[in-house]
């Protein structure tokens, strides 16, 4: 049985920027080359399209191993069917419309929520730091992650769909709106109004616990 969805998962370590950067005006190019057998144009594709898989799934709230699995199955999909794409230079819907999907699919599957009190869930970073490190640290850092963890308490607060589409739009590059439009099923047109709510609502609560 599948576990369930944590509210911090190993793979929020993966950096929103991963490899390089993708022109997207170039992604048919890419696709094509990658059809016709170039391991180069294949890379490229990957590592410049890597962020809009990643933001997709951090944007469900998978777990650790699901979010994984889901990101080497949406890659797996596109290598099957990359030369029967009819809009090569779409490719990024098609790998955030694919990545929804298997997203919703382990969602569907998972029967139960499990809760952890292993502490390296709860507590990733304490294994990476000696306590000497932290102690040193601590005092410079402290302000930051404090700020930093008000952020991310706020953000929690927001509702559900507002939370999707920031996790989304903060990929890098940013994904275009048809990507976001199929990464989560939202309207082209709707996408910037409910971007600018979902800000003004960020920085109201912000303003008002004296975040921002």
């Amino acid at each position: 049985m599948r576990s369930g969805t944590l509210r911090s998962t190993a793979y929020d370590d993966v950096p929103y920027t991963r490899g390089g950067a993708v022109d997207r005006t170039e992604v048919g190019a890419l696709v094509g080359s990658a059809v016709d057998g170039d391991a180069a144009a294949w890379k490229a594709l990957v590592e410049g399209m890597s962020p809009l898989v990643w933001s997709v799934v951090r944007a469900h709230r998978l777990s650790d191993a699901d979010g994984h699995e889901v990101y080497q199955t949406t890659w797996f999909r596109f290598a099957q069917h990359l030369g029967r794409l009819r809009e090569p230079d779409k490719a990024g819907s098609w790998l955030a419309s694919t990545a929804r999907h298997e997203c919703l699919k382990v969602l569907k599957g998972l029967t139960r929520l499990t809760l952890t009190d292993d502490p390296q869930v709860l507590d990733r970073a304490s294994e990476e730091r000696t306590p000497e490190q932290t102690l040193i640290d601590a005092e410079e850092e402290a302000d930051q992650a404090e700020r930093i963890r008000r952020l991310w308490q706020e953000f929690e607060a927001l509702g559900e769909r507002c939370r999707q589409l920031l996790r989304v739009l903060i990929a890098s590059p940013p994904p275009s709106y048809l990507e976001v439009s199929a990464a989560l099923g939202i309207a082209v047109g709707s996408i910037g109004p409910l971007r600018q709510r979902c800000l003004r609502r960020l920085r109201a609560r912000l303003d008002a616990r004296g975040a921002a």
